[in-house]
């Protein structure tokens, strides 16, 4: 199997005779779970699925950012309690996915259950010369690597416009550079911040005083720890390519000596009314609503006929097409079947092909329509055994 490579911007071999650890950043739990996050974990989804076919074996991390910037300003203007909104919203994410019958991670780590991993990694890295403390705060010097920008490939103009973006301040007075990003920020004092203890900004200890780790580092942490130090597959959305993965390769290569990951991939966007999905805009998309009138397999349907690479826009049109596509499929189908992956390839090549070639879903889909429309109930067995590997339920 080939797939896509962000950093090498190549398509290179999946080898299925070794061990797979595959890592995709999950959500920040809050306003979860809309159309956008349910295309990126179901590709994912889709791939676990395909190389556990083929007989890969395949270690699956999903992790959980409980503790960030974004959860800490939704839950003071919510008035939530930052780990309630955590929690809460994590539970109604895992509800979305089970219902679209998505395949659970092996391991769902939540970050603020491996602070003690992110402060190893931080010890390190000081003691390499690799980063500056100031008031408390620890900072990951980008000048002191070479590297970086190997991923993105962005000017210093580009990284640093998209940075901030993406939550850089680049007006930290503690910066050398407006490009450096936070390894452990200082605790905060309560000023600005309601009396009651659940607006309290949280802290942990650490060998530079109280405060809480930095977005990069948590995924740099706990993707190592149950992975190891070189990563097969690294997955996310395109939008967390840069600054987010360029500083976990950062931190990681500079902390191991060692290559990071082997294959970057990158969920393209979706829009919405030609926009990108916001609460402002108010054009969001949720699981939630879609599965009131929707059934699990047509929305899967409707999300995998999308190419994972190519950005694309949300069309009710294509949703309702898809319920069609769901009909035709389920009618020649067969409960139970028993083919092996052996058979299943010899007896639909094609499928297997368009999967091997960068895990196209939408061919993929094609292929199984077609067969259904053709041969109708004479292929249940074998539409029935490919739809699986797509996740679909008859």
């Amino acid at each position: 199997m080939k797939l896509y490579n962000s950093f090498s911007r190549k398509f290179e071999n999946v080898d299925i005779s070794q061990k797979i650890g595959i890592y995709v950043c999950g959500i920040t739990p809050y306003d979860t779970t809309h159309i956008g996050h349910a295309f990126t974990f179901l590709i994912y989804d889709v791939l676990v699925r395909y190389l556990r076919f083929l007989g890969g074996k395949v270690i699956y991390v999903q992790n959980v950012t409980d503790i960030d910037d974004d959860i800490l300003i939704h839950a003071k203007l919510t008035s939530t309690n930052w780990k309630k909104l955590a929690t809460t919203e994590t539970k109604k994410h895992l509800k979305n996915m089970d219902r679209l019958g998505l395949l659970r991670p092996d391991f769902f780590p939540w970050a603020t259950k491996h602070i003690n991993e992110m402060i190893s990694i931080i010890k390190v890295l000081v003691d390499k010369g690799l980063t500056y403390e100031v008031n408390g705060s620890v900072y990951f010097n980008v000048k002191s690597d070479q590297k970086f920008g190997d991923l993105s490939r962005f000017s210093y103009g580009a990284m640093l416009e998209i940075a901030n973006d993406r939550g850089n301040f680049p007006l930290d007075p503690n910066k050398k550079d407006p490009l450096d990003f936070v390894l452990w920020q200082k605790s905060k004092t309560s000023a600005g911040w309601s009396a009651s203890e659940k607006f309290i900004e949280p802290f942990w200890n650490s060998p530079w005083g109280r405060g809480r780790p930095g977005w990069h580092i948590e995924c740099s942490a706990m993707s190592m720890k149950y992975l190891g130090q070189t990563i097969t597959i690294h997955g996310g959305g395109s939008d967390l390519l840069f600054p987010h993965h360029e500083a976990e390769i950062a931190q990681s290569e500079n902390y191991t000596g060692k290559k990071f990951v082997k294959i970057w991939m990158h969920t393209a966007m979706v829009y919405c009314e030609g926009k990108k999905m916001s609460k402002s805009l108010g054009n969001m998309v949720f699981v939630y609503d879609l599965l009131k009138k929707y059934s699990p397999n047509a929305i899967r349907i409707f999300l995998l006929s999308h190419h994972w690479q190519k950005a694309w826009n949300y069309e009710q049109r294509k949703l309702d097409e898809s319920v069609k596509t769901a009909q035709t499929l389920e009618k020649s189908s067969q409960k139970n079947p028993k083919l092996t992956s052996q058979q299943a390839k010899k007896l639909l090549p094609a499928f297997f092909k368009v999967m091997d070639e960068n895990l196209n879903t939408p061919r993929a889909l094609e292929i199984l329509v077609n067969l259904a429309r053709t041969r109708g109930q004479k292929a249940g067995e074998l539409i029935s055994t490919c739809g699986q590997i797509l996740g679909l339920k008859f």
